[in-house]
């Protein structure tokens, strides 16, 4: 089910705003990633650059173009893993935050 605008809107002022709801929604991505649903991680990530740093931004850091970036998060995106373990850390960084993955 697609999701409303309204709540797309909501959860995009909220990264915004709020830092460890932010810092909540990659951790999410990055569980949905690990967890094989590539395209939940997808859609988190791509709303997470847009209510952050910015696809501009990110481009820069990671040295792929924007709209490739755009791509390859986007519904129909297959990104490699080196892209896409470049996009988190450059996310990682420029939220200050460091993520750790625990096996179970």
């Amino acid at each position: 089910m697609p999701l409303t605008h309204d709540f797309r809107q909501t959860v995009m002022e909220n990264m915004r705003k709020k830092p460890g709801f932010r810092d909540a929604m990659l951790r999410e991505a990055i569980d949905a990633l690990l967890g094989g649903e590539l395209n939940v991680g997808k859609s988190i990530l791509r709303d997470y650059v847009n209510a952050t740093i910015g696809f501009d931004k990110l481009a820069k850091k990671v040295k792929i173009p924007p709209k490739s970036l755009m791509r390859m998060l986007g519904p129909s995106g297959n990104p490699q893993m080196s892209n896409l373990f470049a996009i988190i850390g450059a996310l990682q960084s420029y939220s200050g935050i460091e993520l750790h993955v625990a096996a179970e």
